[in-house]
């Protein structure tokens, strides 16, 4: 190996300056205190503290750009902001990198950003499996058949052979506005349902303000002494799961339960009535006349009120019907299978959170603490 004078220098690793005279061809080479080499600086003394601090501005005004660039966009993920700054960061604080370029280039057709690097690029790497036309076929199926599992999908892909975690689909359709929920319940309604229900709205979608104020909702619903629990989670330790302040206590048939019946209007609650044995056509005429005329008094109703029941048989029976006649009730045509019509429903969820969250202990307190509710 020939070594050229002109570009070479001596450097003696000591704390303490040592002259050391190094000849190649009869040449001196000059000796030097530090000097560079890949980009690191190295001194006679061995100390780095000039390089970590050289490194460390240099952090700091990749810090100052990756701010501006990066941390502030909203449309960048978390995960992306990590990797960039895993690929920026870390290799600026290692090798002292100073030459690092951000950038940021509009897409006119697809109106997205995207925040890139020059000299070098550490963002460049194993593009994406979800390309764009995957990721229209993953919409397209979700779409179709909304209760397609990620596993379902992630097979779907490697029948085509994209070879990507479900961990990733469920993300990528989470981006697009697609996220994974409980299905709500709700009746089954058939045709003619469907056709009554669409009935009733477009006979009552003009019906003034004052129909509504004056119409009497009434319902009947059952409260279990154990009903569902208000809380659904509990601060515990491991392994004292079953610790009785940390379970909900159940018991077989529900504990025993009250059946009410109950009716508001817009100015507030009716009466309510505890309904002892068994619900008939004769049980519910008496509960009618014992609260509808009283709780339509109590929440001055004017003389035009309308009495809403559900088609129950005991409601529509033909003994009923003629009792309503006789009494002048007049009622309002109600489609069948039309729970969530009913505003009642939301007032039985309110009695039953209230009623469980004073924790009665016996089927009597149960009944009381519907009535003082």
């Amino acid at each position: 190996m020939r070594v050229s004078t002109s570009k070479s220098e001596a450097m003696v690793l000591d704390r303490k300056k040592v002259a050391c005279t190094l000849q190649v061809g009869g040449e001196v080479l000059p000796q030097v205190e530090e000097f560079k080499y890949l980009g690191v600086l190295f001194t006679s003394e061995g100390r780095m503290d000039r390089e970590i601090d050289r490194r460390i501005g240099a952090v700091a005004a990749v810090m100052r750009s990756m701010y501006r660039s990066v941390v502030v966009k909203k449309e960048l993920s978390q995960k992306a902001k990590l990797s960039i700054y895993q690929s920026i960061y870390a290799p600026t604080l290692t090798y002292g990198h100073e030459l690092w370029v951000m950038t940021e280039r509009a897409h006119r057709e697809s109106g997205e950003e995207e925040d890139t690097t020059e000299n070098p690029d550490p963002l460049s790497g194993r593009p994406t499996k979800i390309t764009p036309r995957v990721q229209r076929q993953l919409i397209q199926e979700v779409t179709k058949d909304p209760t397609t599992t990620s596993k379902e999908l992630q097979a779907s892909l490697a029948s085509v052979k994209v070879s990507v975690h479900d961990s990733t689909i469920r993300k990528r359709l989470g981006k697009n506005g697609l996220h994974g929920r409980v299905p709500r319940r709700k009746l089954l309604l058939s045709k003619k349902n469907i056709k009554a229900r669409l009935s009733f709205a477009r006979k009552h979608l003009d019906d003034p303000q004052d129909f509504w104020e004056n119409t009497l909702w009434t319902d009947e619903t059952k409260i279990e002494h154990f009903g569902r629990s208000v809380s659904h989670y509990v601060w515990r330790k491991s392994n004292t799961a079953f610790q009785k302040k940390n379970i909900i206590p159940t018991v077989k048939y529900g504990g025993g339960s009250v059946m009410v019946w109950g009716c508001f209007a817009a100015s507030g609650p009716g009466r309510l009535a505890v309904i002892n044995g068994t619900m008939n056509s004769a049980v519910y005429q008496k509960i009618l006349k014992e609260n509808v005329r009283t709780s339509v008094c109590d929440l001055k109703l004017k003389r035009t009120w309308v009495l809403q029941q559900d088609n129950d048989p005991k409601h529509t029976s033909k003994s009923t019907s003629e009792w309503l006649k006789k009494n002048k009730m007049k009622t309002l045509e109600w489609p069948s299978q039309s729970p969530d019509l009913n505003p009642t429903e939301m007032l039985w969820h309110d009695l039953k959170k209230v009623v469980h969250a004073r924790k009665p202990s016996n089927v009597a307190e149960l009944q009381q603490f519907c009535k003082d509710e």
